[in-house]
């Protein structure tokens, strides 16, 4: 725990019990010094003022060292969840005999009857107590009525709406729009109040006219504009798409990328790295960043991380492309920009992320592109699934890189292929969380919060607009 800054020190009151919630201390710098202090008793006795003999005692005392870090605890206790089963006359009976397993056991352990006990992992997300910010009661204007409710708005918004007026198209919509809503227009102008907005707004403007569909990522690492200068941009300048091979990308107004052919390079990939223990490594053997795990899902033991600045109104109008992050080192050029690999795939170089969506063109494999163009001047029909490609052509992509991958990491870490037999094992293909299903897709974007700003991989941000 004092290696890792970020953990909190955990203290059990029952070691011996699996289901012991601990209670945590927080890490705090100190400056304070460890004494040892001796107390030194000697025969000789001396008498006191009433005639009472009372030993010599002295005190010695030697500084050990310093103290630079202390743990306190300085939050409530959790709740506790104990392995009892209560019987039909309220008597409490323990169960820690029937679900522990302290040594192996015969199969009829494992078949015995017994009452179901899942204890709950974690009671309380917080171990301080907070202030709870009710909202006031709204007061209205006299002579107002509150609409009838219906089943159909039963539960409503918790918030406003934001206003950044996106246009959203799906795959299926039989017009695309060629224009922004006139929210959209006016909320750009109202914030586009100095020449660093200008020339973003044309330098994306040039973007669009050179490719005329872009993921976010891509527009991040292409031109220098803060996050929530681009949410407002963005809408001004094209649609989102929601489903089909260009979901979750940006589109020029005014471009069916349905009705070209040539718009099959600028189809979306959902990428993800395969790993198994088969294949010679695990997950933490894999030198990526994993998007997130529920197994790291640790509160209240680890200390909650620095929320981010809040940008305000007054910032945006004065131009957050050359005054916003005061005393950040990278230029004004350049402070906002992501990397190229966030949205490029080259030979030899890992992914930052575990799962990533590539554009086709962003592809820069010659033999990646080969698969993309087997079909140049024969495509007769653009499917949701497939585009303009040919059927299965994504798995065929997803084999290749996947094989590219593993080649790297062998590289890498030649210690985690020591085992391998046959080159077969290569060109085998990993266990994969099938991306293509398009309900657990959506499941997955619906359950991601995007965080603006980050070097991620490229963000469903349709949550942003809605």
């Amino acid at each position: 725990i004092y290696a890792d800054p970020a953990k909190r020190l955990e203290l059990y009151f029952r070691p011996e019990d699996p289901y012991c919630h601990p209670v945590c201390a927080n890490r705090f710098p100190t400056s304070t010094m460890l004494l040892r202090v001796t107390r030194r008793s000697r025969r000789k006795k001396q008498l006191d003022t009433e005639g009472q003999t009372q030993p010599e005692v002295h005190f010695e005392m030697d500084i050990l060292g310093i103290v630079t870090t202390v743990y306190k605890f300085q939050g409530m206790s959790d709740f506790q969840y104990l392995a009892m089963h209560s019987g039909p006359d309220g008597k409490q009976t323990s169960m820690y005999d029937k679900v522990l397993m302290l040594k192996p056991e015969k199969e009829e352990f494992f078949n015995r009857e017994l009452p179901l006990y899942i204890p709950p992992p974690i009671f309380s997300r917080l171990d301080t107590p907070i202030d709870y910010f009710y909202r006031p009661d709204i007061q209205h204007r006299e002579g107002y009525n509150n609409p009838q409710v219906s089943g159909e708005n039963l539960i409503g918004l918790s918030r406003a709406r934001r206003p950044h007026n996106a246009i959203f198209v799906n795959f299926d919509d039989e017009e695309i729009p060629a224009k922004p809503l006139d929210a959209a227009v006016q909320t750009w102008n109202k914030v586009c109040t100095n020449p660093v907005d200008k020339k973003v707004e044309e330098e994306l403007r040039k973007l669009f006219e050179v490719r005329p569909v872009w993921s976010r990522n891509a527009v991040k690492a292409n031109i220098s504009v803060h996050p929530d200068k681009l949410k407002l941009l963005l809408p001004y300048l094209a649609y989102y798409m929601l489903t089909g091979p260009w979901r979750s990308l940006w589109v020029r107004f005014g471009y069916d990328p349905r009705k070209h052919p040539e718009a099959k390079i600028y189809q979306v990939l959902d990428f993800r790295i395969r790993c198994g223990m088969k294949y010679g490594y695990a997950p933490n053997d894999m030198p990526v960043k994993a998007k997130r795990s529920t197994y790291n899902y640790s509160l209240p033991i680890t200390v909650k991380k620095q929320v981010s600045h809040t940008v305000s109104v007054h910032d945006l109008k004065q131009g957050l492309g050359t005054a916003g992050a005061s005393g950040a080192k990278k230029p004004p050029s350049s402070r906002y920009k992501l990397k190229e690999s966030i949205y490029i795939f080259r030979e030899g170089a890992l992914p930052p992320y575990r799962q990533m969506f590539y554009q086709l063109c962003d592809l820069n494999v010659e033999s990646l592109q080969k698969i993309i163009h087997r079909n140049d001047g024969s495509e007769s029909e653009c499917t949701e699934r497939d585009g303009w490609c040919l059927p299965k052509t994504s798995d065929d992509l997803r084999d290749r890189m996947s094989v590219m991958i593993k080649q790297i990491i062998r590289s890498t870490r030649p210690a985690l292929f020591s085992n391998t037999t046959s080159s077969e094992d290569c060109k085998e293909q990993l266990a994969y969380e099938s991306g293509e299903d398009e309900d657990d897709e959506e499941e997955e974007e619906e359950d991601f919060k995007p965080s603006d700003g980050s070097e991620n991989e490229m963000e469903t941000e349709i949550l942003d607009y809605v």
